[in-house]
């Protein structure tokens, strides 16, 4: 056990805390050698924030660096490993990943976030680094090479991937997805609330039979998407089935490929919503081969607010997403986590706004 000494009262807490924790241990007949995950359990901040409260504690809060040495204390945690954290230099860097198949930064949607982040990192001390790829094991390593402080995670991030970045004792935000179970900042757009705002659009067009194409996007799109479809149908008093909701690629041929069948019932709908523009655009294709017109015969809708929107005969009907405030949003969440802050927003929702046009 260890022993009680003198010390704050939030000290003695700790101790409390802690002792509770090795007594567990102890049942088991193991012994507890303190790490520094120990430490940020039991000061309730971040790996990072202990990480930084030994190596740059100017950029820690004076409230939060208590915390963080007290814990150590109450630890025991080993003179060696706060040595080796001491000895840690600053470099001022951050990374914008990106883990996703055929994902660029010259995809449109990537491109507005990256600019938010571009222009939020230009007005502070950090260098930006920026990757692409279809496989985590080279995203991971150009923040290894660029020996990043802090990660952006876009993409199709999974939860062996964050603990992978926090094991490097490296801050981690999530933009455009969150995962449900972690304790980490993620900036996302108002998901259901611009499917919500498509389709009221659409009803109050007088539409009562609308479907929806999902494209395959993180599980957190998908079911904020699917619980808008179904919530809001429902409430209007329209048929809230998942057979109106039609999964395929986000790609012009798969999406025109979905729509296909779903005009081919017998109940065809007279509204289809895109999950993104292409989408929609696969669907005014679809509407194009069966000789339907947009939208007198069918009307779409999409989301991203992309430049096709405006190339397209008649022009889209879209969702607004600000790409560049999640850009924006995301960097100003990581600053935060790198100077040691504990109230950090875990969710923080950049609205969504619908932009009328002919296609619908």
């Amino acid at each position: 056990m260890i022993q009680e000494n003198t010390g704050s009262f939030t000290t003695k807490k700790l101790l409390f805390s802690y002792e509770k924790y090795e007594n567990a241990y102890a049942k088991r007949g193991v012994t507890v050698n303190p790490t520094i995950y120990d430490v940020s359990r039991l000061s309730g901040v971040s790996i990072a924030t202990v990480s930084r409260a030994f190596s740059n504690p100017e950029r820690v809060r004076e409230d939060t660096r208590r915390k963080v040495f007290e814990a150590a204390e109450v630890l025991h945690y080993s003179p060696n490993a706060i040595a080796r954290a001491m000895a840690r230099q600053r470099t001022d860097k951050i990374a914008f990943l990106i883990c996703k198949e055929g994902a660029t930064i010259l995809d449109e949607f990537y491109a507005g976030i990256c600019t938010g982040i571009m222009r939020e990192t230009n007005r502070s001390d950090f260098e930006l680094v920026i990757s692409t790829a279809a496989d985590w094991d080279t995203a991971s390593n150009t923040s290894k090479n660029k020996q990043v402080e802090g990660v952006i995670l876009g993409g199709n991030a999974r939860p062996d991937m964050i603990a992978e970045l926090q094991n490097r004792d490296l801050a981690v935000v999530l933009v455009n997805n969150r995962i449900q179970g972690l304790d980490i900042p993620c900036v996302v757009s108002d998901e259901y609330g611009g499917v919500r705002q498509a389709l009221e659009h659409l009803i109050g067009r007088g539409h009562r039979n609308i479907a929806m194409l999902a494209g395959r996007f993180s599980p957190y799109i998908l079911g904020e998407r699917y619980r808008a479809f179904l919530e809001v149908t429902q409430a209007h008093g329209l048929p809230a089935d998942t057979r109106h909701i039609k999964l395929c690629d986000p790609t012009v041929e798969s999406a025109a490929e979905a729509c296909l069948e779903l005009l081919s019932r017998q109940d065809r709908p007279t509204a289809i919503f895109g999950g993104n523009d292409v989408m929609a655009a696969g669907a005014m294709k679809a509407a194009l081969r069966l000789g339907l017109r947009v939208p007198e015969d069918l009307a779409v809708t999409g989301l991203d607010d992309s430049s096709a929107c405006g190339m397209l005969e008649p022009e889209l009907t879209s969702v607004h997403i600000d790409c560049r405030r999640m850009g924006e949003l995301s960097v100003a969440r990581l600053q935060a986590l790198l100077a040691g802050e504990t109230d950090v927003p875990q969710v923080t929702v950049v609205p969504t706004e619908l932009r009328v046009r002919g296609s619908s």
